[in-house]
């Protein structure tokens, strides 16, 4: 049986920029194995494996070459685009997933893509050992959340010109480390940047689960919930968020960019 996947690149409005995810939607469920070969095999950051459900709504999982992850914002997205795109689902109903977190959905409004996410709020701690180091660059805060740490520094050229040692930060007890700064142009509130060495990416272009910790971050900073980040990678992106209690909306756009059989 050949299966179709599609590769879309998510939180940007041009192709080869933003994070790009693959999307595989299979009739039913497939073994944890298989879908971590393929997400192996294709050596995105991010692949999802989704299904629909007799009761409604999709299954959806995502896998990194490395490891089954937990919350992912980017290919959730890619997700339901790719839903939209293929007929799958008409554009003007909402996408409803069952995941790790729980249940997710995502409304379309035009050429933008709503998902409705859980937070995930920081509560500071001393940095582990070696954080400093490892990022070459010294923390003016540091959070930890059940996912990843947050590092604030300084200022936004400190941020876009990090160089970290990905082995040590492989060694933390964490997912990853989201590393964040005032924004340094007037049309974004914050920077960031996304390192998850630990489950096989260096380093993510565009990292929708890391805006559920800064979102929260950035609102009791600035005193407003409607913020709009600037996540520095090389291929960059733009999320605006809608911080609302414990739930955020995670808005962004998507481009399809090619499809891809898979013969196994």
């Amino acid at each position: 049986m050949s299966h179709t996947l599609y590769v879309v690149d998510a939180f940007t409005d041009q192709p080869f920029r933003g994070n790009p995810a693959a999307v595989c939607v299979t009739e039913g469920p497939r073994d944890a194995a298989w879908m971590q070969g393929v997400a192996q095999e294709l050596n995105l950051s991010e692949t999802a494996f989704l299904y629909p459900l007799e009761s409604g709504g999709y299954h959806l999982r995502w896998f990194t070459p490395g490891a089954e992850v937990t919350l992912c914002g980017h290919a959730t997205l890619a997700s339901a685009f790719t839903l939209w795109q293929i007929g799958a689902l008409p554009h003007e109903a909402e996408a409803h997933f069952h995941t790790l977190s729980g249940w997710l959905s995502c409304t379309r409004t035009g050429e933008w893509i709503a998902m409705d996410f859980p937070t995930k709020a920081i509560t500071p701690c001393s940095p582990p050992d070696g954080l400093a180091e490892a990022l070459g660059a010294e923390p003016r805060f540091v959070g930890l959340n059940n996912m990843d740490y947050l590092v604030e520094l300084e200022d936004a050229a400190t941020l876009r010109g990090l160089q970290p040692h990905v082995t040590a930060l492989a060694s933390l007890p964490v997912r990853g480390v989201i590393v964040t700064a005032p924004s340094d142009t007037p049309e974004f509130d914050f920077v960031s940047r996304f390192f998850a060495p630990a489950v096989g990416v260096n380093e993510d272009p565009v990292t929708g689960s890391a805006h559920c910790a800064l979102g929260p971050y950035w609102e009791a900073k600035l005193g407003k919930s409607e913020l709009i980040g600037y996540q520095a990678s090389a291929r960059g992106g733009v999320v605006k968020l809608s911080v609302r209690g414990e739930r955020i909306l995670l808005c962004g756009q998507a481009v399809l960019v090619s499809q891809v059989e898979l013969f196994v």
